[in-house]
């Protein structure tokens, strides 16, 4: 995932090393997100207003962030000292989609060698080849492999091919974008427009923070529309005219809604969220906001918006890791998903932003839970018991399958779409698709805001507070926890439910105390990883309400430790995976007091036949199973359907341990991202 940082000071003074050292920290406070390259677009030594001679310095770095700050120092011709009245520049983080990572992939990327044009991209071009042969085949050379060169490129022969002088950044931009495909969030900057910023977004989250000496005028900022014509290629391209307002003395843009807080509330707590198609212009100081036309039953304004976080809530505190903290913030987390919406003396469940919807919910005829990674593991957790307490069917499904196979969806169907960012791109797609139908969509999200918060019908914000390692701990806990919420305000009227809801309740209420006491089993579990890290696999095995955590452990060993690991359904031992037990083979089993227990014990006697030595997850004071296992976890017991929550724990703390003795980056684990917004 690629994180984007511009920074604009108008009738600021600022030196070029500020205005650098501002850009860098920005992409410093995306690091998290993974990335292979990094660069920046400033303006040269002394060509700061409109003149022929005005020049873009491009520097970029393979590596890390930390290379590209120190290639900034090396550059003779910046003169860092000089101050700048009026000055944009743009910085990126590149996660390889297109082209090997290397200086002339990373971004920005270049309309020519002259630097006339330059951009920073999030998303992907799917028509990239269709314009890259058109340019071709107008003269223009391309120098790297990458899917966003094209932009730079194709608004240099719109600048180029213009019929009048007069023609506005923004202007070229609109054009631009009715040619691409794909998702992306776009800054632009050029050397024909010097102090100028023009970025828009389709797919991809992008914001707008403000800050000015002055009070703003207004909080409530119109879309301007137009319904004009262009034509470049054989579609048409819709233009818009525009009008401007005095807002600002200085702009940031960041293009990510989740760890805004660390790249933007350093420098502003207002902000402003684009929509898709929204283009954003800033010119003498002045921010516009418009768009090609309105649409049915949309908000003709962008509202200016106060960010409530603290900068300290982000930062790592006493932990190794983001990652580290986030996995002991679990007890508070997990607390603050439920307060305000049980009553543990009344055992009374409401969710806010479903109750209007409850009744119709109530008339479906199935539940649809969709979601990617850690968040379709929190549906499959809760399955069983939505099941259970809805005595509706419940279909969990793989967001980008879901699309391929072109699932039947009905008008009485309920589809929940389940995402920490609330801009995971599959699930966005599905969303549409089932919108489309008819259906009622239903989010839930971390990110107030998000793209899944703005367009399902209603949801439930999760709470857990920002989650910046890259691999999810607190959102699949707190995600678990909203789930088991809604199945309790489902089933508030079923008398024959009434024992088995209190249970629940009663469960949740001492929920946090209970996973105060697995995180006090950190140093146990160490030891245990200082065992295992020199592995090349790892087999999580378990089934029932522990087969999710099979699933969810797995997938944080593999994301951070880069080791083989798979989640088996112990019930499929003897259909292939028992091939691979022997005294060799790492084996975790998850055996809890539950319904499944007894065939938990037959899949663990079949293990250590083959001479397997399992490391048990397993309830405190159960002998029966101890004497079974080469070492043991011993979790708290609680009710069946929330145990889940505790024993994930243990698995995301093995997956920390192990990835820090393997010498690893926790936080920004190899050709991940932390929000997946391409396909």
């Amino acid at each position: 995932m690629c994180g984007i940082f511009a920074y604009l000071n108008y009738r600021v003074p600022r030196t070029r090393r500020e205005i650098c050292e501002t850009l860098i920290k920005g992409l410093q406070r995306l690091e998290y997100r993974g990335y292979d390259s990094a660069g920046v677009a400033v303006d040269s030594p002394g060509k700061a207003v409109k003149d022929d001679n005005n020049h873009i310095s491009l520097i970029k770095k393979k590596g890390k962030v930390k290379a590209l700050d120190e290639e900034l120092y090396k550059k003779d011709t910046l003169n860092l000292d000089e101050e700048i009245d009026t000055h944009f520049g743009i910085a990126h983080t590149r996660w390889a989609t297109h082209g090997e990572p290397s200086a002339v992939n990373s971004h920005p990327q270049r309309s020519d060698k002259n630097n006339e044009f330059v951009v920073i991209h999030n998303g992907i071009i799917t028509n990239y080849k269709e314009l890259k042969k058109y340019l071709n085949s107008k003269g223009y050379e391309f120098e790297s492999e990458t899917d966003t060169e094209v932009i730079p490129k194709l608004i240099k022969y719109l600048y180029d091919k213009r019929e009048s002088e007069i023609v506005s950044f923004s202007m070229l931009v609109e054009q631009v974008i009715q040619q691409l495909e794909g998702a992306f969030a776009l800054v632009f900057k050029s050397r024909h427009f010097p102090g100028e910023a023009v970025a828009t977004r389709r797919g991809s989250p992008l914001l707008i923070g403000v800050r000015s000496k002055y009070e703003l005028s207004t909080h409530q900022i119109p879309i301007q529309y137009n319904s004009g014509k262009f034509c470049l290629l054989p579609a048409p391209c819709p233009f818009v005219n525009y009008i401007v307002f005095n807002l600002c003395t200085h702009v940031s843009l960041t293009d990510h809604l989740f760890l805004l807080n660390s790249a933007i509330i350093e420098h502003t707590n207002k902000v402003i969220y684009l929509e898709d198609d929204d283009i954003a212009a800033v010119a003498e100081g002045k921010l516009s906001l418009h768009r090609m036309r309105r649409q049915a039953g949309e908000d003709p304004v962008r509202a200016v918006q106060t960010l409530q976080m603290e900068l300290q809530q982000i930062m790592k505190g006493n932990f190794e890791s983001f990652m580290q903290k986030e996995i002991f913030e679990q007890p508070e987390s997990v607390f603050n998903t439920m307060r305000g919406r049980i009553c543990f003396d009344s055992n009374i469940v409401i969710l806010g932003g479903l109750k209007d919807h409850l009744k119709e919910i109530k008339r479906c005829r199935r539940l649809i839970m969709i979601g990617c990674g850690t968040s379709f593991h929190a549906a499959v957790a809760t399955r069983q018991i939505l099941e259970e307490l809805t005595e509706l069917p419940v279909m969990v499904e793989l967001a980008s399958d879901f699309l391929d196979r072109n699932t039947p969806v009905f008008r009485d169907d309920v589809c929940f779409f389940i995402s920490q960012s609330g801009e995971t791109a599959d699930s966005l797609m599905a969303l549409r698709y089932c919108k489309e139908r008819g259906a009622l969509t239903v989010g839930i999200t971390n990110t107030v805001g998000s793209t899944i918060s703005r367009e399902t019908a209603c949801g439930v914000h999760i709470n857990a507070g920002p989650e910046i390692g890259v691999a999810s701990t607190k959102a699949y806990t707190s995600q678990f926890v909203a789930l088991i919420m809604f199945g309790l305000m489902m089933s508030e009227d079923r008398i024959s439910l009434q024992k088995r809801r209190n249970e629940i309740v009663n469960g949740l209420k001492h929920l946090p105390e209970l996973i105060k006491n697995v995180l006090k089993l950190d140093q146990k579990i160490k030891s245990i990883a200082d065992e295992l890290y020199q592995q090349k696999s790892l087999l999580v095995m378990g089934r029932g309400f522990n087969y999710a955590t099979c699933l969810e452990g797995a997938l944080k060993i593999k994301e951070i430790t880069y080791m083989h690991s798979e989640g088996i359904l112990a019930g499929e031992l003897k259909h292939g995976p028992l091939a691979l037990i022997d005294k060799h083979m790492p084996v975790i089993m998850i055996i809890m007091r539950d319904p499944c227990y007894n065939k938990c014990q037959n899949a663990l006697q079949q293990v250590t036949a083959r001479q397997g030595r399992p490391i048990i997850i397993c309830c405190e004071d159960d002998p029966e199973i101890m004497k079974n296992a080469y070492k043991t976890i011993e979790l708290p017991h609680t009710v069946d359907c929330l145990q889940g929550i505790l024993s994930v724990i243990p698995l995301q703390l093995m997956s920390f341990h192990l990835a820090v003795l393997r010498g690893y980056d926790v936080d920004c684990p190899r050709n991940l991202a932390k929000s997946v917004t391409v396909e």
